[in-house]
Formats: structure tokens, C-alpha cells, sequence
């Protein structure tokens, strides 16, 4: 049952006056009495300036540029601002499409990075599946389980996002073919017919996925991936069911109904694709959702959508496979961001990277039998495992997590005051802690707020048609935030 208190719970907003005060306050601040702990934006040319542009003709020449913004000088980056190749220093808030933890070269990563260990299984990368060191189950096992998901009994390291999907996929497949073979063995039918890609060794199953999803761009993700229709141009795909995903109305509490009608109707038709996917002999062996539809503009849903649509997935004995590769590792104010959803019952699996530095899976239940089915060769790389744990440790002594959230409710009250301030250029304010978006009015007016943005000094990513999203890092403060929310006024003071 969809409650409408379930929509206004996924947003922190300020009262209407409070908020208008605070970008009041904001604006004022921007004109001199605003300052970070690690200093402000300096830009010196235009971005992209004439050193990052002559690279880029450069590189060009022999490597696909296409979605280049800027080249960076890694090593004059630090803590939350990226140095450009011309010596522009940015406050950035896109971290390298959402994956960098503590922000650039920070010590206690740097550190762990320098170390003998992580030097050594640079030198000796291991085959983990064959050879593992004997540390392995203490370097590497009991780290990423510590942070594991409630109901989460087991990991398996990757290499990617995107390599953890797919591999998930497979475990959702492996499960369902299990549960109909019961205790039986493999037959000599399925093991030739499989070797042809033939049934009934290669079953046709399905994994069911959203509308403006992105899992990834590996063939068989590529099938759920629905976010921009370039990535999948001209690559065969699977014949798997696409619900729809609710497209909501904002501001949420002034469309509770009408979100709540749009939600039952995309729950009810993943009940029907389901019981359709299974009389036309293709039935689904697990559903994949991302709590955030990160890279298909921000889409949100309810915490009442998820949690039935836990429920569907267990009445239909399918998987529940959830895509944190963008939303994990404390990215919307908790570790886990289906955490937000309270579920009564875990997901079958959940899948990360990104800010993690390495992909994977968790699973809810034993890995599949017999052994070597989920199988490469490096399985992980525990020199980026030795980042991550550095990193892990750091995030919970320094309950960053819970700063990085203070911050989100800061950027999520000052874009509605925007929002309200200027309804002809911004629309959409949303997000789930510091996990943030907004919507420019037009595609146009986004990316030329997205340009002036970049000149004052500000780094943002986009998704979807008109999004702004920001992903800044877990060092991010609400002192950033007011900054962020004040620059952001200047520049739409100056579009208005």
C-alpha cells in the first residue's frame, strides 16, 4: 500500500521563507564573506582553457575523445578541487563520475596506495579464484563484508560495475534453473545443447529492467540498460520485459496523488510482464533496479515503490538484484541506499563499485553450484582493495557519512529556494541526501548553467535530457553546500 507521506519523506525541505532567506543569505555571501577550510575555486582561463584544447587535438588523433571535458593534473589536485591542465582549480562536484570516496590524493589513500602491501600486489597481481595470498580472507573478504548489506551472507570482488551486474545476472540465472532442477543432476542433454547455445542447457530466461536504467554497457547489461539509445545502437540485445519507471511529479508534495497513481501503475505492469514473460516461455529469473536512476536523470521513486516491489519479486520467486554501483558506499547519506527503503526482507543481491574503487556482488544466499561458474581471472585487484579498506576505515572513524548528509540537506533546501526563485530556468529540485539534482527548464538552459557554472568554478555532472546532477565526495561540508547554492544564484541571476 502506497501511503503519501512516503513521497514527501525522500526530501529535506526548509519552509518556503527560511529557504528564500537562505539563498538571500547565500547571494550575500557569494560576494566576499563566504570561506571553504580548503580554500576556493581559482579559475584563470576559460574552461576548457588552450592547454586541455590542445591535448585533446592531440589525443584525438589516436584515441576516442568524444566525452572529454577538460584534462586534469592529478597530481595539484586535492581534497574536494580538481586542477585543470591550465591551472584552474575547481570545486568539483561531479568526482570522477561519482567514484572518488575521500576526493583527490588524500593521505590516508595515498598512504594505503604507497604502502609494501598494495606495491607488492601491484608487482604480483594474483589470479584470486587459483592463487589467493594467504591473506586474502583478512586484506580483503572481511573488509567488504563489514560494510556488507543487512541479509548479505557472502561477496564476490569484480573488476567493475558493470562486470558485477553482468555476473549478478548470471547468479539470478543460476538460482532459478537450480530451483526448477531440484536435487538433480546436470543432464547430457543440457551439457551438449548448452555447447550450441541451445535450450535446455541455455534456457531462455530474462531479466527484467526499467525504463531509463543504466547497468552497465558489457552485451549482456547493455539489454538493461535504457538510459540514451546511442550506447546501444547497432549491438544485438535480449528480448527481456522493460517496465516503466515512475515518472513523478514535483514538487512531491504538491503531486502525492497523482506520484502515488503513477507508482501503482508501474507496479502493476512489472506484475503483468512477469506472468507475460512466463507464458511466452521466457520466464524472468530476477528484476534489477538502481535506488537512483543515476545516469537516466536522476528518476526517483518512493521508498513504498521499492519495498512492493520487493514483494512482487518474492511472490514471484524471481531475484531482486539491486544496482548500487552509483548509490553505495555512502553516496545518498547512508552506506547502502536501498538502507533508505527499510525492507522487511533483503534483496537477493546488490552490486557495487565506483566509490568502493573495485565492483562486485553481495548475495543474500549461497553462491551457486557447482564451483568456477562465476569465474576470471583477477576476480578484484587487492592493491585497489588496500585503497578501499584505507578508505572504509577512514569513512567510519571520521563519520563522514553523516557530515556529507548534513550537506545534502543544506544543497537540497537551497535548490528548492532556487527552484522557487527562478520557475523559468530550474525545475525538479530533488534527491536522497547529498545525492542531488535539478532540472534546467530546457536542455538548452541546463548546459549553458552547466558552462557559466564551470567558469566560476564549479565542476557539475549531467544526466538524462536536462538534468544537473551532483555527486560530491564524502569530505564535502555544509559550508561547501552554502557555497555551492551561492554560486549557483549568481550565475542564475545573471540568466534571468
Amino acid at each position: 500500500m502506497l501511503r503519501a507521506s512516503a513521497f514527501t519523506r525522500r526530501q529535506v525541505l526548509l519552509p518556503a521563507k527560511a529557504a528564500r532567506a537562505l539563498v538571500c543569505r547565500q547571494r550575500n555571501d557569494v560576494a566576499g564573506s563566504i570561506k571553504l577550510p580548503d580554500g576556493l575555486p581559482d579559475v584563470k582561463t576559460e574552461v576548457p582553457g588552450p592547454r586541455s584544447k590542445e591535448l585533446l587535438k592531440e589525443m584525438t588523433k589516436k584515441v576516442e575523445t568524444g566525452t572529454v571535458s577538460f584534462f586534469v593534473d592529478i597530481q595539484k589536485s586535492k581534497g574536494n578541487f580538481v586542477m585543470d591542465a591550465d591551472g584552474n582549480r575547481l570545486l568539483d562536484l561531479f568526482s570522477q563520475i561519482a567514484s572518488l570516496p575521500l576526493g583527490y590524493n588524500h593521505p590516508a589513500l595515498l598512504e594505503a596506495a604507497g604502502s609494501s602491501e598494495a606495491t607488492m600486489h601491484l608487482a604480483n597481481r594474483a589470479a584470486l579464484g587459483v592463487h589467493p595470498p594467504s591473506s586474502f580472507q583478512q586484506e580483503a573478504i572481511e573488509a567488504l563484508m563489514a560494510v556488507a548489506p543487512a541479509g548479505m551472507k557472502e561477496v564476490t570482488p569484480m573488476m567493475c560495475g558493470s562486470c558485477a551486474n553482468e555476473n549478478a545476472y548470471k547468479v539470478a540465472f543460476m538460482w532459478y534453473q537450480a530451483k526448477r532442477r531440484g536435487d538433480a543432476p546436470f543432464t547430457e542433454e543440457e551439457f551438449s545443447s548448452c555447447m550450441m547455445n541451445q535450450s535446455p542447457g541455455s534456457p531462455k530466461l530474462s531479466i527484467l529492467s526499467f525504463t531509463g536504467a543504466f547497468h552497465g554497457r558489457l552485451f549482456g547489461v547493455l539489454s538493461t540498460t535504457h538510459s540514451k539509445a546511442i550506447h546501444k545502437m547497432d549491438v544485438p540485445a535480449f528480448d527481456w520485459p522493460v517496465a516503466p519507471f515512475p515518472e513523478l511529479k514535483y514538487p512531491l508534495e504538491k503531486h502525492t496523488a497523482e506520484n502515488e497513481a503513477e507508482e501503482k501503475r508501474c507496479l502493476q505492469k512489472v506484475k503483468e510482464l512477469i506472468s507475460e514473460w512466463f507464458a511466452k516461455g521466457c520466464p524472468v529469473a530476477g528484476i534489477v533496479v538502481e535506488p537512483v536512476q543515476a545516469e537516466g536523470g536522476d528518476n526517483h521513486a518512493s521508498n513504498a515503490f521499492f519495498r512492493e516491489l520487493r514483494q512482487i519479486a518474492k511472490e514471484a520467486d524471481v531475484a531482486m538484484i539491486i544496482d548500487e554501483v552509483q548509490t553505495g558506499c555512502g553516496a545518498t547519506g547512508k552506506m547502502w541506499a536501498h538502507e533508505h527503503w527499510e525492507l522487511s526482507d533483503p534483496p537477493d543481491l546488490v552490486t557495487f563499485a565506483k566509490r568502493m574503487q573495485i565492483g562486485g556482488y553481495y548475495l543474500a544466499h549461497e553462491r551457486p553450484r557447482p564451483h568456477a561458474r562465476i569465474f576470471n581471472t583477477w576476480l578484484g585487484d587487492l592493491a585497489h582493495l588496500a585503497v578501499t579498506r584505507a578508505a572504509l576505515k577512514h569513512i567510519r572513524e571520521n563519520d563522514l557519512i553523516k557530515q556529507c548528509n548534513e550537506a545534502g540537506t543544506v544543497l537540497q533546501s537551497g535548490f528548492k529556494a532556487l527552484e522557487e526563485k527562478y520557475p523559468t530556468l530550474l525545475t525538479k529540485a530533488r534527491g536522497l541526501g547529498p545525492f542531488t539534482a535539478i532540472d534546467g527548464c530546457t536542455p538548452e538552459i541546463r548546459d549553458k548553467l552547466c558552462h557559466e557554472m564551470r567558469q566560476k568554478g564549479i565542476h557539475l555532472g549531467v544526466c538524462g535530457d536536462a538534468s544537473i546532477r551532483l555527486r560530491p565526495m564524502l569530505t564535502f561540508t555544509k559550508d561547501h553546500a552554502r557555497f555551492v547554492i551561492s554560486v549557483f544564484d549568481k550565475v542564475l541571476s545573471k540568466m534571468a
